[in-house]
């Protein structure tokens, strides 16, 4: 069902870092350079340890605006009925310092390929679990789907 291909609305971008003596800075994010309609919510960074899986799951509304910062395989897969690109599948091999936008409907995991703890940071343009944390999860959990195309080796 799953065949290799681009993803309509993924969109990947390279961190640009600006050095000096003193260490590095980079922006993970400006106004002026994110998807039309696209507004943050909410920031949270997250840690995964070595060999470890964080997903898979997609968003019904909710887009992702993921920046990792360290060694990361990236897995996506449409799985939008209406969209040109369903049943397309990407793997990022090499998510280190790279901004990747999910939308919804966009089925997402990473695994931290590394023998040390991985950081990502993601600005998502929902709230999780809404205002005050009252409402349900956007949230459609893949790890047990019989059609996943979600393999690690």
């Amino acid at each position: 069902m799953f065949k290799t291909g681009k993803i309509d609305g993924v969109i990947i971008k390279e961190l640009r870092f600006f050095e000096d003596k003193r260490g590095w800075l980079t922006e993970l994010f400006r106004a002026d350079e994110l998807p039309e309609g696209f507004n943050p919510q909410m920031s949270y960074v997250s840690m995964t340890l070595p060999n470890q899986i964080r997903g898979p799951h997609e968003h019904v509304e909710q887009t992702d605006y993921f920046c990792f910062l360290s060694d990361f395989t990236l897995y996506l897969w449409d799985t939008r009925q209406d969209s040109r690109t369903f049943g397309n599948r990407l793997t990022i091999n090499d998510a280190r310092n790279k901004i990747v936008i999910v939308p919804p409907g966009v089925v997402h995991a990473y695994k931290n390929d590394t023998h040390e703890p991985g950081l990502v940071i993601n600005i998502p343009d929902r709230l999780y679990a809404g205002r005050q944390r009252t409402e349900e999860v956007d949230e459609i959990r893949h790890e047990n789907s019989p059609d996943s195309p979600y393999i690690i080796d």
